[in-house]
């Protein structure tokens, strides 16, 4: 299926690896130029983009700094993808393990970074008529399932999609998430990322819990989701195929969220 993004201009943050790399594969596969920024950039990931920015988009002045670099290397923007996430490490603690720092540096990450990159891009999307992804969690919906800053950074990441779906879409801009139950990432696959720590504080081991997380989690599919099929997801919606769709939030966590 031709997707019509041949030519078009993307950037796409957290792009070093997991979810933000597979997207840029798949867009960079249709034909999409695209920024691609991470804190450190691989070999892997020059290979793919047009252009590799290394930035920190926790800091305030780093998404402003990315989106001018896009804009002075490739021209007009057609699609942001606000990808970049995390900052879950060390959180595997109840509400009151979690200190005013990492609440800030987690909301720094999961919702600042995104309405950062977003204010300074939107006017080259706005004159491109573009696209705005968000790419939330599952966690939005069901709060409970992990470290409380994190799924409520989430939520707010969430809801900041809608709001400004509504705000922009009469000028001609769509804005919707992607929200991914457990992929196939770093997060739980690296002996020393967040599932090794929640598989220790449980008394698993790393496998264990990897093993077991589909049928904690309900996912009907009995696999955690592929970095591939969320980033799919996000080329369509990137789309003219899905002119038609925004304001919505896409669910991809097989199965886990039961409610409408």
């Amino acid at each position: 299926m031709d997707l019509q993004l041949s030519g078009r201009t993307a950037v796409v943050t957290g792009a070093g690896r997991g979810i933000g790399l597979a997207t840029v594969a798949a867009l960079a596969n249709e034909g999409m130029r695209v920024v691609a920024a991470a804190r450190t950039v691989t070999p892997e990931l020059k290979e793919l983009a047009a252009v590799a920015v290394s930035v920190d988009l926790s800091t305030t002045d780093g998404p402003e700094r990315l989106i001018r670099t896009a804009v002075a290397e490739l021209g007009e923007l057609d699609l942001l993808v606000n990808n970049v996430g995390g900052g879950d490490g060390g959180a595997v603690g109840g509400f009151l393990s979690f200190d005013d720092d990492q609440w800030a540096q987690i909301y720094g990450l999961n919702l600042f970074a995104a309405v950062r990159t977003t204010r300074a891009a939107l006017p080259s999307l706005l004159r491109r008529r573009g696209v705005v992804l968000n790419v939330s969690s599952n966690g939005a919906r069901i709060p409970h399932a992990g470290p409380i800053p994190y799924t409520t950074a989430k939520a707010a990441l969430t809801a900041f999609g809608k709001a400004l779906a509504e705000e922009v879409g009469p000028q001609g801009v769509r804005v919707n998430t992607v929200s991914p139950g457990p992929v196939r990432t770093a997060m739980w696959e690296s002996p020393d990322g967040y599932g090794a720590e929640l598989a220790a504080a449980l008394g698993l081991t790393r496998e264990q819990l990897v093993a077991g997380l589909p049928a904690t989690m309900g996912m009907t599919t009995g696999r955690l989701v592929e970095p591939a099929e969320v980033a799919a997801l996000i080329a369509y919606l990137a789309s003219p195929l899905a002119a038609s769709t925004t304001g919505a939030d896409h669910i991809i966590d097989g199965g886990a969220v039961k409610t409408a």
